[in-house]
């Protein structure tokens, strides 16, 4: 059978969504998605290349290094809060709901990882 491209119930083969419910939540993500692209990616770039930076400034700058990679992870942790964009291949591997709930997941592991290096950075440094 085929299943539902929102919450991936069966659904006949000549359907796409289960419901009307999960096709205006699928509109509304692919539409959320197509007007935050570019500002996402953007900002994942920078920080991701931040994290890079930090990684290097750690062997010079321990502190400095900790609270700037602590900072990125942070940011990224609560960009992905608010604005999870899982892959296509994810959400064609799990249908889109879960693939969000994956992705907030993720979200919540950085937000937590980059709060700890943070507070740590800034014990170091004081």
């Amino acid at each position: 059978m085929k299943k539902c491209e929102y919450c991936a119930k069966e659904i006949s083969y000549h359907e796409m969504y289960c419901s009307d419910e999960c096709q205006d939540n699928a509109f509304s993500f692919y539409d959320m998605r197509e007007k935050f692209q570019k500002f996402f990616s953007v900002i994942n770039g920078i920080f991701v290349l931040a994290i890079g930076i930090s990684i290097f400034l750690f062997s010079f700058m321990p502190s400095a290094g900790l609270i700037g990679g602590g900072t990125s992870l942070t940011v990224l942790g609560v960009m992905y809060l608010f604005l999870p964009f899982p892959p296509d291949i994810m959400i064609e591997k799990y249908k889109l709901k879960k693939a969000l709930f994956i992705t907030r997941v993720i979200a919540g592991v950085l937000l937590a990882i980059g709060a700890a290096v943070l507070i740590y950075g800034i014990f170091k440094l004081i």
